[in-house]
């Protein structure tokens, strides 16, 4: 019997998690493979290792310990991945080489499959003058467009893309340009931007005093501090970034703020990290803690809780020791205050099964005290572990107990770790789950609400067909399992009915005992008025969270998930509209005998050998589709790349599924020393040139219809006019235009695919 409660669940293990070798073969043949492989690997960082396997199997077993994505993909493997998610870069140095020198640290650490965060503010503003060579600063936005192309040409480990943060001090003089940079739609789009915003500057905006921008002693500006901040609303409105970090607040709260300063946090925001600052990541599952759900007598097992997170805590610490690192800075700075960020997953779920309604003052108590549950249970795993194996190598018991957060810490927790130590210097912190919830079951997704209680998703079957299956939201399946389909209770609410301020009081509730920060996405209603929208930043202010960030739906960033009105139970039924149909598959196309295809002859200019592009194709249910690609040149400079791009394009082709993304990736590819002029077009590089081969290709089979219509019919488009509606960004991954904010990160909603990984 399987374990997985969903079709979905089992395709995101598939996909994502599985250990499979070089040729596509499963390694792990159930997710217990999968499950006994991590507790393996992170017990082998123990004296008895046999001991502690089957503890960690255990807290993994039925999803209730769900390690971050690296490290359920990644541990185990002998791959050289990292298996932390969150990197803060170093300091970048106000320099050519030092800012270069950064740069190359930024592309090993994403080739590994990092996430990274960057403070740009430390880069002198444009205008600003050059010593010694006669010329005027670019400023740090200029840097930041250099930063951005190298992420798009970077493929992190596995399927992960790059994903970076960008702030920049509410006091840089360059701000102001930082703030609106989104506004053009093909500008920084490999980073999530958020301002640093210092509770000087939150003072002068609410007493409405003028507010000067500074570097290096000198200032450039003075503006009015109310100024400045309504264009950081405005822009956040319009685009829905930049974000909010109220970086005094953290560092005051900060467990080392005596021997360390943060100026920027990892893509999604829930870790805020000092530099070369790493931190790991892992979610307790809250919805499989309760017992007796929706009867009466329902109640999370808090024994069971404390149980789990103790020993999360010891895998988290294991994992330290176990991972590798792209720099040596990193593991220094891992080493020396081993951070782990323990979270939840699935809160929504678990109020919503104890009879609380998300949003509510009593839902935020009850999360309020579930949360400190978690970090009692967290700070004294990890003084039993500094008991066994040590403080963290940076503990000073004096100015860690005098820390902002440990201040408000219970006087017995304070007192073990006076007398013992603590082994990691942080413990907690909410990141985003999105994935590991589908893999979950369709959990809610960290302590956000539920989105939508069901939604379908069509997926494209290895033998060209498509099935239709419904996505259920984990806590709706078990209502429906108990009582049948009837009307949910009125308790049940979700994304689409909450108010703005509810999500900011679950938000502030939660950070009472949250270490780091905590990764939450407040959705607000398209027609929310612009006052009313920047009153949600200041109630974020007000109530204590360290950061906000919003998304409100409009043709800018595109809209969410629509509820289907026409179905009179209270559960509403999101319909994401495929487009693309992607399609992930445990095993490639079986090849025939013998294929179909055309040998293309691509003579680029200047070039003294032609290129042959040889494309064959396989028929499924009828209908022709491509099936593998041999690229071949007697210029042997070419050799390793033509080679490369075979074996990937072809990789990929034997998938199945929509795979015209293929040839809109090669077109996007701009060669820096010149395209040239191919049959009256301008062609950007050559490997848009055989981008544009293939599509010709696909024309010519019927696999699209036309030359940049890898879609066959926009579903958005009027029935009547024919006109398509405003649609947003479209999934860089399927194609589908189904991209919605979650956790402070966009997510396809589609295919689940994260641009934070």
């Amino acid at each position: 019997m399987s374990r997985f409660s969903a079709p979905i669940a089992e395709s995101i293990w598939d996909m994502k998690y599985r250990l499979k070798d070089a040729e596509g073969t499963p390694v792990d043949h159930g997710v217990e493979d999968t499950w006994r492989r991590i507790a393996g690997a992170l017990a082998t960082v123990e004296k008895d290792p046999s001991d502690w396997e089957d503890k960690f199997y255990g807290a993994l077993e039925d999803f209730k310990f769900l390690p971050a994505g690296r490290i359920i993909a990644g541990a185990g493997t002998a791959r050289s991945v990292t298996l932390f998610n969150c990197f803060v870069m170093g300091t970048v140095p106000d320099s050519m080489a030092g800012i270069f020198d950064m740069l190359k640290e930024a592309a090993l650490t994403m080739q590994q499959g990092g996430g990274i965060g960057y403070d740009f503010s430390t880069i002198r503003p444009k205008g600003a003058p050059v010593q010694g060579v006669a010329a005027d600063a670019s400023g740090p936005l200029s840097f930041m467009d250099v930063w951005d192309a190298m992420c798009r040409t970077i493929m992190s480990a596995g399927s992960r893309r790059g994903a970076m943060m960008a702030t920049m001090r509410c006091d840089h003089p360059d701000v102001e340009q930082f703030i609106t940079a989104k506004s053009d739609a093909a500008r920084l789009r490999m980073f999530n931007l958020s301002v640093l915003v210092t509770d000087p500057f939150m003072e002068a905006v609410k007493a409405d005093r003028p507010w000067d921008l500074v570097f290096d002693g000198v200032v450039y500006n003075t503006v009015r501090a109310r100024d400045l901040w309504d264009r950081i609303m405005q822009s956040t409105y319009d685009y829905a970034e930049p974000g909010v970090i109220f970086i005094d607040r953290i560092n005051s709260a900060n467990n080392l703020n005596y021997c360390e300063t943060i100026a920027a946090t990892n893509p999604c925001g829930e870790q805020p990290l000092p530099p070369y600052g790493a931190c790991l990541l892992g979610s307790i599952n809250m919805a499989k803690l309760v017992s007796n759900p929706f009867e009466g007598d329902a109640a999370l097992d808090e024994d069971m809780l404390d149980d789990l997170v103790r020993t999360a805590v010891r895998m988290m610490d294991n994992v330290v020791d176990a991972s590798r690192f792209p720099l040596p800075a990193q593991e220094e700075e891992a080493q020396n205050k081993r951070r782990i960020g323990l979270g939840v997953t699935g809160l929504a779920d678990a109020l919503l099964m104890v009879g609380l309604r998300y949003g509510s003052e009593d839902a935020a108590r009850q999360t309020e005290r579930w949360l400190q549950a978690i970090a009692r249970a967290a700070y004294l795993a990890s003084v039993d572990l500094a008991k066994e194996k040590g403080a963290f190598p940076l503990f000073d018991a004096e100015k860690y107990l005098a820390s902002g957060t440990m201040q408000a810490m219970d006087d017995d927790v304070r007192d073990a770790i006076a007398e013992h130590g603590i082994r990691n210097a942080l413990l907690t912190s909410i990141a985003p789950t999105g994935t590991i919830s589908l893999y979950a079951g369709n959990v809610s997704s960290g302590i956000e609400p539920v989105f939508a209680y069901s939604y379908t998703r069509k997926v494209l079957q290895k033998d060209g067909s498509r099935t239709e299956e419904e996505v259920v939201d984990y806590a709706v399946k078990l209502w429906r399992e108990k009582f049948g389909d009837v009307d949910l209770p009125d308790h049940f609410v979700n994304a689409q009915t909450l108010a703005p301020l509810d999500h900011v009081r679950m938000q502030a509730a939660a950070q009472k005992w949250i270490d780091s920060s905590i990764s939450k996405t407040i959705n607000c209603p398209a027609d929310i008025g612009f006052e009313e929208f920047k009153d949600v930043y200041m109630a974020a202010w007000d109530q204590g969270c360290k950061g906000c960030t919003t998304y409100r739906p409009n043709d800018v960033t595109g809209s969410v998930l629509s509820v289907a009105e026409d179905k009179p139970k209270a559960a509403p039924v999101v319909q994401p509209v495929e487009v693309g149909g992607v399609v992930h598959l445990t095993e490639p196309l079986d090849r025939p005998v013998a294929l179909e295809g055309n040998t293309y002859k691509l003579k680029w200019p200047d070039s003294e050998h032609a290129i042959y592009i040889t494309i064959n194709d396989v028929e499924v249910n009828g209908h022709r589709r491509p099936f593998e690609i041999f690229i071949n040149s007697k210029n042997m400079e070419h050799f390793s790349w033509t080679v490369a791009l075979t074996r990937m394009i072809s990789a990929v082709f034997r998938r199945g599924g929509d795979v015209s993304f293929v040839v809109e990736e090669l077109k996007a590819v701009f060669d820096p020393r010149g395209g040239a002029w191919m049959e009256g077009k301008y062609i950007p590089s050559i490997l848009a040139a055989i981008g544009g081969t293939i599509e010709k290709h696909m024309i010519a089979i019927g696999f699209i219809d036309g030359e940049g219509l890898g879609l066959k019919t926009d579903p958005h488009a009027d029935p009547v006019s024919g006109l398509a509606a405003p649609k947003g960004k479209a999934c860089s991954s399927c194609g589908s235009y189904e991209m919605r904010m979650i956790e402070g990160c966009v997510t396809c909603a589609n295919c689940g695919f994260s641009k934070c990984g």
